[in-house]
């Protein structure tokens, strides 16, 4: 359990974190969201102690153990398989299987085991750190953007990963479909605060978005109601025949609550603009191929057109040439064999993944996006910066100071700056925060230009309306015409195919009346077995009731100040989460008993 009281952090005297209360229960996985630059990050970092909070408490339970992905990776061993063999228990040192099964689901090949962690790229090396993570078994997880550098199999087998993780887990993620389909929970960061609701986050933004309503029709009708009281004051209060009235108003005023009116906060909301195109077919790809070794092909010949107001996505694991498709219709690279043409109309708006790297870091944000486009005006330029989210001084910013988001910003700010009729988007999602790759989606929907996009998010693939999808595999690409939904339907990855089953062997009377005669015996030993499970479960389902109750009792006594039953409730929560502890120990050894015993049961 990880409890949280009355902390608050700032950085040069500007408050990131303010009177943050707030409680992890067993077996609760939370979707942390917020805002870029609301603090995330920063109360990960509190809660791992690489930062010390300003005011305010972190208790955790005795022993308890937290594992942290963070973005500073080190690797001390000479293979894969050895580094990731450091994650797992000191008992476990032996189990080198459960670190092949995590390094496969995340991506990784057999012949890449014995390979050097230093001959990784950064995104395997992240890959690497998660494996590791994972294997720890700690009792609570901290993931910060853990599906940054994961292809879409990884994704989907980290989600069923986190969906059977038995503790606790608080997770970053600028997907939100991914992130509500493992979390029970969902901590917000909202004005410095962070609020805790059950369910998704969904639920959690609707719920801020009912609440700030509530508070400032409530604010604006106390107003009137002080400036009609203070009207009746400073029109009679010198006349004597009304000096009593008007005292009893002054004193109604002063009884009257005075709410503050809510700062606005600003949302990214725009559209791409759009050039005419007049004819159908926007671009012509035959019996293309591409390998960046004169041996290796990575783009095998597969021909494809774009036409007017298609919506494309290339998909596949990474490695398998996404990018490097893109890359080739934008005409940053060649093909080597076949050719690639182009309508006279056609322009592009190109957001790649590399190109944050392109941004001058000692230009400021205007003159970057002003350079996109040397027609636009001073006022042109400005605006686009405001859509943007940088207002006045803010477009004044350098980049070399900007965050990872803010730059991915400004991309999409250079695109703004030149209308287009095709646009090619390289993973434009990452470094966004869920409000903003909400509003790029509905640009998207809104744009009726052409779109051809490389992403691993379920969320915007199932959002647009897919015309059509390139499927990357290892040695070949392929088109399929239709929806991502019709892909998962009709074709499904190869990857998660299951295998085919065997045809039956006839089984004589003797088998099997034998097979029947241990069924019964086994089910016998199960069933007791299974009786116990379920009594274990209800217990702790008592338990838990019983805890979250005595969070309720504390969470109020805290605010009073009522230092007695404070006492009293941390004992009594501290009894109940070691019982809890006991019976979840006991729990897992009966289940697992029993799903063994279950997997023995002859078919």
């Amino acid at each position: 359990m990880i409890q949280i009281d009355d902390l608050c952090h700032a950085y040069s005297g500007d408050d990131l974190l303010k009177d943050v209360s707030f409680s992890i229960n067993s077996g609760e996985r939370c979707g942390l969201v917020g805002r870029n630059g609301s603090g995330k990050t920063t109360l990960f970092r509190l809660l791992v102690g690489q930062e010390t909070p300003d005011r305010g408490s972190i208790s955790l339970s005795k022993g308890y153990r937290l594992g942290y992905l963070d973005q500073h990776i080190r690797f001390s061993r000479p293979t894969v398989i050895e580094e990731a063999s450091l994650g797992l228990k000191e008992e476990e040192q032996d189990s080198i299987y459960k670190a092949e099964m995590i390094l496969f689901g995340l991506g990784f090949r057999e012949e890449e085991m014995e390979v050097s962690p230093m001959q990784l790229s950064g995104g395997y090396h992240l890959r690497l750190h998660l494996a590791k993570v994972l294997l720890s078994e700690p009792d609570c997880l901290l993931l910060d953007e853990p599906t940054n550098y994961l292809d879409i199999l990884s994704i989907r087998f980290l989600q069923q990963f986190l969906r059977r993780w038995k503790g606790e887990l608080v997770l970053i993620s600028h997907d939100r479909e991914f992130m509500d389909s493992v979390s029970t929970h969902t901590l917000g960061i909202h004005r410095q605060k962070v609020r805790k609701v059950k369910g998704d986050s969904v639920h959690f933004f609707s719920q801020i978005v009912q609440e700030e309503e509530i508070h400032e029709r409530t604010r604006i009708n106390q107003e009137k109601k002080r400036e009609h009281l203070q009207s009746f004051v400073d029109r009679f209060g010198a006349k004597a025949t009304k000096a009593a009235q008007a005292q009893s108003r002054v004193k109604m005023l002063e009884r009257i609550p005075v709410l503050e009116q809510l700062k606005a906060i600003y949302n990214l909301n725009f559209h791409f603009p759009e050039r005419p195109f007049a004819g159908k077919k926007m671009c012509d790809a035959k019996q293309i191929s591409f390998g960046y070794e004169p041996d290796t092909k990575i783009i095998n010949p597969i021909s494809f057109t774009i036409e007017k107001g298609e919506r494309i996505a290339i998909i596949g694991k990474n490695g398998y040439g996404k990018s490097t498709l893109l890359k080739l219709i934008a005409g940053e690279l060649v093909p080597q064999t076949g050719e690639i043409t182009y309508s006279d109309q056609m322009t592009i708006g190109y957001f790649g993944q590399t190109h944050i790297q392109r941004l001058h870091e000692s230009a400021t944000i205007e003159e970057e996006i002003g350079a996109a486009n040397p027609l636009l005006n001073f006022s042109e330029v400005k605006r686009v910066c405001g859509l943007m989210m940088f207002s006045q001084d803010k477009s004044k910013k350098k980049i070399s100071v900007l965050s990872g988001g803010e730059k991915s910003r400004v991309l999409l700010g250079k695109i703004l700056a030149k209308p287009c009729n095709l646009l090619l988007l390289d993973e434009p999602t990452h470094h966004l925060d869920i409000e903003s790759v909400e509003a790029l989606i509905d640009a998207l929907e809104d744009f009726d230009g052409s779109v051809v996009i490389v992403t691993h998010s379920e969320l915007i693939l199932k959002r647009l309306q897919l015309d059509k999808l390139v499927v990357c595999h290892r040695g070949k690409q392929e088109i399929f015409v239709g929806s991502y939904d019709d892909f998962l339907e009709k074709k499904g990855w190869e990857e998660e195919a299951p295998e085919e089953k065997k045809q039956p062997v006839p089984m004589s009377d003797a088998e099997r009346k034998k097979k029947h005669e241990e069924r019964m015996a086994l089910q016998a030993e199960i069933k007791p077995l299974e009786n116990k499970v379920k009594g274990l479960e209800k217990q702790i389902q008592n338990l838990e009731q019983l805890q979250e109750a005595c969070q309720k009792v504390l969470l109020e006594a805290t605010e009073k100040g009522d230092t007695q039953t404070i006492q009293e409730q941390l004992k009594k929560s501290t009894t109940y989460e070691k019982q809890l502890q006991e019976m979840y120990e006991e729990f897992i050894r009966n289940s697992d008993t029993l799903e063994k015993m279950r997997k023995l049961l002859p078919n």
